[in-house]
């Protein structure tokens, strides 16, 4: 078995940083939750406790350890990918708010109106680059850009 990790030795800074936050809280969105988990590792490390007090694998323990090591407080910080790359770039983007403030007629379609669904089917299908699109995203877009299909009234 590997000898047991310790956190590097804490500046008095530090100390009190992670006893704030391990006492109180930052609140309740996702990332406090994983500030304070990875707080209580370190503190629970300087302590000399294991992985059991924070209910944990051993290995997440040495993870964060490590990562404390390195990095300082800054670790504490969740860093998460941004997710999926984007589909639609700015250009297609301009592309469907032109298509969308054109007429129908003028592009060849057989109605008056587009409506998003008709829109979505059209970008899809008759677009040059064809674009495909949700319905939902497609109306993020258009929102977006103030593009509203709602016949004035008056």
């Amino acid at each position: 078995m590997a000898d047991p990790l310790k956190v590097c030795r804490l500046t008095d800074d530090e100390g009190r940083k992670l006893q704030r936050l391990v006492r109180r809280g930052e609140g309740k969105g996702k990332a406090s939750v994983v500030r304070y988990r990875r707080g209580l590792v370190v503190l629970a490390s300087v302590g000399g406790n294991t992985a059991r007090l924070v209910q944990t694998s051993e290995d997440r323990v040495r993870e964060v350890i490590h990562n404390f090591n390195k990095m300082g407080m800054a670790c504490l910080d969740p860093k998460w990918a941004g997710g999926r790359p984007r589909r639609i770039t700015t250009d297609d983007e301009a592309y469907i708010v032109e298509t969308a403030k054109a007429r129908p007629e003028k592009l060849g379609r057989p109605f008056t109106r587009w409506s998003v669904r008709k829109l979505a089917d059209h970008l899809a299908w008759y677009s040059p680059g064809r674009i495909v699109i949700s319905r939902e995203r497609l109306r993020e877009i258009l929102v977006k850009h103030g593009v509203t299909f709602q016949r004035t009234k008056t």
